[in-house]
C-alpha cells in the first residue's frame, strides 16, 4: 500500500489532485505524475515529452547548433528554438493535464529537476565554453517547461538533482529508506521503464504534492 501524503488528514478527499515531476534532457523530458487514490499515492502518469523539432527549427542541442555564429544571429536562432520548445512543452503538458482531469484529478503543479552545472554569465561566455554549452542545452528545455507551466497557471518548483533526496526527506517527512521503498513499489506496480529518470521524477512529484497548501489539495 502506498503511503498517504504528509499533512493530509486521513478522511480528506485526495482523489482530485496530482502533481508532476520532470527530469529534463536535451530535447526531451521524462514525466511522472503522482496523485492519490483511496487515500494513498499512485503513479497516474508516466510519459516522455519531446520538445525539439526533428528538423532545423528546434535541434536537441540548440546551443551547440549556434556555436560559432555571430552573437546576433545566435540570439535570433535561440529565440526561435525557444518558441518551438515552448510550444511543444505547452501542448504536451496540456495533454497530460487533460488526461488527469478525465481521470478525476486536478493538476496542481510540477517540479523540474535542476542541473547542478555552472552557467555562463552571458551568451558570449556560454558559447566560448564547451562545458557551459552542455549546461545551457539542458537549461533551454527547462525554461521551456517552466514557461509552458506558467501558461497553464501551474505552480513550478526547481530542485537540484543532488538536493532532491534531502528535500524529500524534509518535505515529505520520511527517511531515505522509506522513500526509496515506496519508489521501488511504484516501479513494480507500473512496470518498465522505471529507471533513474522516472524514479527522480516520481520523488519530485511527491515533493510537490507534500508542499501544496491545504487549500489547493482540497476538493474546493
Amino acid at each position: 500500500m502506498m503511503p498517504p501524503v504528509k499533512g493530509w488528514p486521513e478522511d480528506s478527499q485526495l482523489t482530485n489532485v496530482a502533481a508532476l515531476g520532470l527530469a529534463p534532457h536535451s530535447g526531451w523530458a521524462a514525466v511522472v505524475g503522482i496523485g492519490a487514490a483511496d487515500a494513498h499515492l499512485r503513479v497516474l502518469v508516466r510519459d516522455r515529452i519531446e520538445m525539439a523539432d526533428p528538423g532545423p527549427h528546434g535541434p536537441r542541442q540548440p546551443y551547440h547548433a549556434v556555436e560559432g555564429l555571430p552573437i546576433e544571429e545566435a540570439e535570433r536562432r535561440l529565440a526561435a528554438y525557444e518558441a518551438e520548445a515552448g510550444r511543444r512543452a505547452h501542448e504536451a503538458l496540456e495533454r497530460i493535464a487533460k488526461r488527469l482531469v478525465e481521470g478525476g484529478h486536478r493538476l496542481i503543479g510540477l517540479g523540474i529537476l535542476e542541473s547542478a552545472g555552472r552557467k555562463g554569465s552571458s551568451l558570449a561566455a556560454t558559447l566560448a565554453s564547451h562545458a557551459l554549452i552542455h549546461t545551457a542545452d539542458g537549461d533551454h528545455f527547462r525554461k521551456a517547461i517552466a514557461l509552458a507551466a506558467a501558461r497553464l497557471q501551474l505552480a513550478v518548483s526547481r530542485v537540484r538533482s543532488r538536493d532532491l533526496l534531502t528535500e524529500a526527506v524534509t518535505v515529505v517527512g520520511r527517511p531515505p529508506e522509506s522513500l526509496s521503498q515506496s519508489i521501488r513499489e511504484w516501479g513494480r506496480e507500473v512496470g518498465p521503464p522505471w529507471g533513474a529518470d522516472q524514479k527522480a521524477a516520481a520523488l519530485l512529484a511527491w515533493v510537490m504534492l507534500a508542499r501544496a497548501p491545504a487549500g489547493r489539495r482540497s476538493t474546493g
